[in-house]
């Protein structure tokens, strides 16, 4: 039973008698990708399916992510699951703009990629118009393993980023073009 057990890779490292030597960006983003903080945005269907990946038999938990926030300023990846209306666009952003950076947002489900089938004027065809978005999870509702995939995604992208990487010029093109500062 013991050897079901997967440990995280350590980063590459210089090892000697009672030492170990690495970069400091692999360390930090080994910590960063074991540790995500999600807070759920969940407003129809999709919302459904996400707390079933929380439940037990898929257990989000196993990827270091065990502790929802319902707090935006005490997380660190978004996961907007469901149709998002109009109206609900600045709430969305609000949101984001409250959570503390390094962020991740992960679109869950048709609705909250594309609009889905709501082609209306009152439904927001998708998320990335308000806020950038690093991980789309297509289905609808898509399933608990598709979610999962997607917050592996996320952890890849947490565990490989440069510590540097958002105080780059092309980072701050990014969020200026979504009107953040």
């Amino acid at each position: 039973m013991a050897n079901d057990i997967k440990l995280a890779e350590a980063p590459a490292s210089y090892d000697g008698p009672g030492f170990s030597a690495t970069s400091f960006d692999k360390i930090i983003g080994l910590a960063r990708a074991n540790s995500l903080w999600p807070l759920p945005f969940a407003t129809s269907c999709c919302g459904i399916e996400f707390m079933s990946t929380m439940a037990s038999h898929y257990d989000l938990g196993r990827f270091g992510a065990e502790r929802p926030s319902f707090s935006p300023r005490q997380a660190d990846m978004l996961l907007v699951a469901g149709t998002i209306a109009k109206k609900m666009g600045p709430i969305v952003k609000q949101v984001y703009l409250q959570m503390a950076e390094p962020r991740w947002v992960i679109a869950i489900g048709a609705c909250a990629s594309s609009g889905g089938i709501f082609d209306t004027y009152s439904v927001l065809q998708g998320i990335d118009r308000i806020i950038p978005v690093d991980v789309y999870v297509p289905g609808c509702p898509p399933r608990p393993e598709q979610i999962l995939d997607g917050v592996l995604q996320v952890q890849e992208l947490a565990k490989n980023e440069s510590l540097r990487r958002r105080n780059t010029d092309e980072y701050q093109k990014l969020l200026n073009s979504y009107n953040i500062q």
